[in-house]
């Protein structure tokens, strides 16, 4: 589709979704971000929904200026996916053993690790940095220096929420029933930490004071807050990426026990709550992408569904009206609270059928029911992004 204009904002704000689906609240969100006189211009993607401060799905480009609430608190969350030789049909018809087997190389929820995971035992795991970057954590903001041990005994965890492991099926096509594995997680406990200690940091600054909503609250370039942010969100956006590093390493070691037979392509990996330095039309620009992904042209991309509806591999287009992003999965039509409130355990088993995963009260807030249509969000960014593959779940893992 091609974009439409939300109106009356001062940068513009290109809208990859009818204007007037979008809830009011988040609308409102757009609005205020679009007033900000630091805003080059915003791409709003058509899994679009309400968030702190900043919209969820919202792609914002400024001049010399940061907002900590458009890039999340999961600072780095975003998706890892590898295809692997196996096919469908070297997969047993119970697949709760791989599950259960996946959970115990694998904490899940509030679990964490009883000791640090050691890379130079992790098979497949790439060595390069990993004593400089904990060396870094003594120059996080002092308010985490009490963490380091949770932090590092965190990594190579999938926590809560909408974070999941899953193993999927190729749909159609030559390579139709080809085994993916995939995952979606992000900076942990750390990541939130840093990022709600600087927006609080940032609220406090003079310039911030007459913004429509303090927690859009931006830091300027040249300014020791800004340096000290900057800091902390390349670190928590590493520590992200090599979270999910861990896992899928883990989550391969799992599979190759029982499949010795089996072997791996390039993984693909890309955060969706993220800051990148890029350049528009000459114009040098921070990029906050929050709950999008990046889409350049040629770029491979992950945009998962829920738990029962399956995901896609993209290639990026490079579209520059949307400072080359794309959304970051269907994005929620209901709050967990209503989702609560809407579905019971039997509507949850009914629509993951054939999915072996959790059915329980603890995870109803995820049934697809409360998401929105991925088929529909695919078509709305046929610009932005091409479908490589079309995956389906058979395993997966949720806190």
């Amino acid at each position: 589709m091609t974009y439409a204009v939300l109106p009356s904002t001062r940068a513009p704000v290109r809208v990859w979704t009818d204007p007037y689906s979008i809830e009011p609240q988040a609308a409102q969100q757009l609005r205020n971000i679009g007033t900000l006189p630091w805003v080059q211009g915003v791409a709003v993607m058509p899994d679009v929904h309400f968030g702190k401060g900043a919209t969820v799905g919202s792609v914002i480009a400024m001049r010399q200026a940061v907002s900590p609430a458009a890039v999340g608190v999961d600072i780095g969350c975003g998706m890892s996916a590898v295809r692997t030789s196996l096919t469908a049909a070297d997969l047993p018809d119970d697949l709760a053993g791989l599950r259960h087997a996946i959970e115990d190389a694998i904490p899940v929820g509030f679990a964490q690790r009883k000791k640090a995971v050691n890379p130079r035992r992790i098979w497949g795991l790439a060595q390069a940095g990993w004593d400089d970057f904990w060396r870094r954590f003594t120059d996080l903001h002092a308010g985490v220096a009490r963490l380091e041990g949770r932090a590092m005994n965190q990594m190579g965890t999938l926590g809560g929420g909408n974070h999941f492991i899953e193993v999927c099926l190729e749909q159609g096509g030559v390579d139709a029933g080809r085994v993916w594995l995939m995952l979606h997680s992000g900076s942990r406990n750390i990541g939130k930490e840093l990022a709600e200690r600087h927006m609080a940091i940032a609220r406090r600054l003079p310039h911030n004071s007459a913004l429509p909503d303090r927690d859009l609250a931006v830091f300027l370039a040249g300014t020791a807050e800004m340096d000290a942010y900057r800091r902390d969100l390349w670190w928590a956006q590493e520590y992200a990426r090599r979270n999910r590093a861990v896992m899928l390493a883990l989550l391969c070691t799992v599979v190759r026990d029982r499949f010795p037979q089996v072997s791996y392509d390039e993984p693909i990996s890309c955060h969706h709550n993220y800051v990148a330095e890029e350049t528009y039309d000459g114009v040098e620009v921070l990029v906050t992408r929050k709950g999008a992904i990046r889409a350049g042209a040629g770029e491979l991309g992950i945009i998962p569904g829920s738990m029962g509806t399956g995901s896609y591999i993209v290639r990026g287009k490079g579209n520059e009206a949307a400072y080359c992003s794309a959304s970051h999965g269907a994005g929620r039509r209901m709050s967990r609270g209503q989702a609560k409130r809407s579905f019971t355990t039997d509507d949850l088993a009914t629509q993951t059928a054939g999915v072996e995963c959790r059915k329980d009260a603890g995870v109803v807030d995820e049934i697809p029911g409360a998401y929105k249509d991925i088929e529909a969000v695919l078509a709305q960014q046929t610009d932005l992004v091409e479908v490589v593959a079309h995956l389906k779940q058979v395993v997966c893992v949720k806190g």
